[in-house]
């Protein structure tokens, strides 16, 4: 247990941690209902959240910019349909400026234990340099893919090359001509693959599982669309409402995989087998073996194509150890390389752990969360009073836009703090029977869907699904629109007199 000193450097009403999308959201949306006394934490040193760290080669957003944008800041001079990470970043910073929350935000401040004192009815947050900050709400808005994942391989501090995380990109290398070798085949690697297969000498994609993939371009909007966007904002609505439903429709295919399902599955794999036509053995090695939706259903028209190229191999080999020379598979290969890229994803079933969050009497998140992590609503947990979470538990969605979501999320945790405010209360926390009915209500609508077919990164090391929500945006919106006072207790209201006995 951190020991935290006292007194705070700076009090707050609502203290936030993370200011990528949701924390940015979260503070506009307080600051907007009049809660002028609100700290954002950031470890980085500037705001962007995944967004500033993700600068791979192709980084960009799979999901259209018409609706990863907040609904009330609005941007029409997207260079194209699915813009660039230095565009999303662009705006992000941006409108962090225009709202006035950038002038709250702390950089460079990593947070290592938040812990609850129920006498003062505060949060007390501590950052690695050993500031402190006290607060009587916190919200913790470091999502679900932030902290990079490792492979636990034999041997990997003895690789002689060059080795980085695809979300720590190292652009000071330069790959032309090398031997790279790519481990994993997720969302990131998809982008980045065929952008250095262009130059660097020779690629090795080490592949666990394949991929599902639907089409995608991306091509920059002419001249013309740009003006028609800039100029026609019911275009981009009209655009954003279509879109919604598409993603949507994609939801329920997961969500009914033999009932609907089966149509854009059998789409993907028609267009797999197109792209992949008259090359048998490749697609052998990538044929994706278990349910459509049961894991991320990637986009990109360029993917398959890339690994054609004469100097792309794909080796679906287990890796068995790395060595000072390259990467060994478990068939006694050494694949020789010069840098390794771990395209490995994040560990999303961590969320903000390792950092320490200490609720009532001292008890640690970790151990709550120790056969899973799980929250009322995705936000609240009981026992940690006045703890919010943006993008926390089964908030992920496998087929719509998270912003829609970190929109509600935010929305909810400022109607929870406007109903302390009015009861005059200290603190604001879910009742335990509520959250555990809210748990085993939300695990149940799993049973029949894609998302249990098979293990993926959604799931714990015991099949318990923790990062996705098991339905759709507009479900999600409607369930967060209000806060029933029922579901929680409200600590510290003042006491009615009682009337004096004769």
């Amino acid at each position: 247990m951190a020991v935290l000193p006292t007194p705070a450097d700076t009090d707050a009403s609502v203290l936030i941690i993370g200011a990528g999308f949701g924390g940015i959201a979260a503070a506009i949306e307080l600051q907007r209902a009049g809660f002028r006394d609100l700290t954002v934490l950031e470890a980085a040193p500037e705001v962007g959240g995944t967004w500033f760290h993700n600068t791979y080669p192709g980084a960009a957003c799979d999901v259209p910019s018409f609706l990863y944008q907040y609904s009330y800041a609005r941007r029409t001079d997207w260079s194209r349909g699915c813009p660039p990470q230095t565009e999303i970043l662009d705006y992000l910073q941006t409108t962090a400026r225009t709202f006035g929350i950038d002038a709250l935000v702390h950089t460079d401040s990593p947070v290592q234990a938040c812990v609850w004192s129920a006498d003062d009815r505060r949060w007390t947050a501590t950052t690695s340099d050993g500031r402190i900050f006290s607060a009587g709400a916190l919200v913790i808005a470091t999502g679900q893919l932030h902290q990079p994942h490792y492979p636990e391989l034999p041997g990997i501090e003895t690789f002689e090359g060059e080795a980085f995380h695809s979300a720590r990109w190292r652009h000071d290398l330069d790959l032309r001509g090398k031997r790279v070798a790519v481990i994993g085949n997720g969302a990131s690697a998809v982008q980045f693959l065929p952008e250095i297969a262009k130059v660097a000498g020779h690629v090795t994609l080490f592949q666990r599982t394949g991929n599902y993939f639907l089409p995608r371009r991306n091509p920059a909007y002419s001249a013309r669309k740009r003006r028609l966007l800039a100029t026609v904002p019911a275009l981009q609505t009209a655009r954003r409402t279509a879109f919604t439903g598409a993603l949507e429709y994609l939801t329920s295919a997961i969500r009914h995989p033999r009932l609907i399902g089966w149509g854009p599955g059998a789409f993907s794999r028609a267009y797999m087998r197109w792209q992949l036509r008259g090359d048998d053995e490749l697609r052998r090695k990538v044929w994706p073996d278990y349910t459509f939706g049961c894991k991320r259903v990637l986009i990109s028209s360029y993917w398959l194509p890339t690994l054609r190229r004469p100097n792309v191999d794909v080796v679906t080999d287990r890796l068995a150890a790395v060595e000072p020379g390259g990467l060994r598979t478990t068939d006694g290969t050494l694949h020789d390389a010069d840098i390794v890229i771990y395209a490995t994803g994040f560990r999303t079933t961590d969320f903000m752990l390792p950092m320490q969050v200490l609720g009532t009497g001292g008890r640690r998140l970790q151990d709550v969360w120790a056969d899973g992590a799980h929250a009322h609503l995705g936000i609240t947990v009981p026992g940690f009073p006045s703890l919010f979470l943006m993008y926390g538990p089964n908030t992920n969605t496998s087929g719509g836009s998270i912003l829609v979501f970190l929109e509600a999320q935010a929305r909810y945790i400022r109607k929870a703090l406007e109903l302390v405010r009015v009861r005059g209360g200290g603190a604001i926390e879910v009742r335990p029977e509520v959250e555990a009915a809210s748990d085993r209500a939300l695990q149940a609508r799993f049973d029949g869907t894609a998302w249990l077919t098979c293990q993926s990164w959604y799931r714990t090391g015991t099949g318990r699904i923790v990062a996705n929500w098991p339905g759709y945006m507009r479900e999600f919106v409607a369930r967060t629109a209000e806060v029933d006072p029922a579901e929680y207790t409200i600590t510290g209201a003042p006491q009615p007199e009682t009337a004096p006995t004769a």
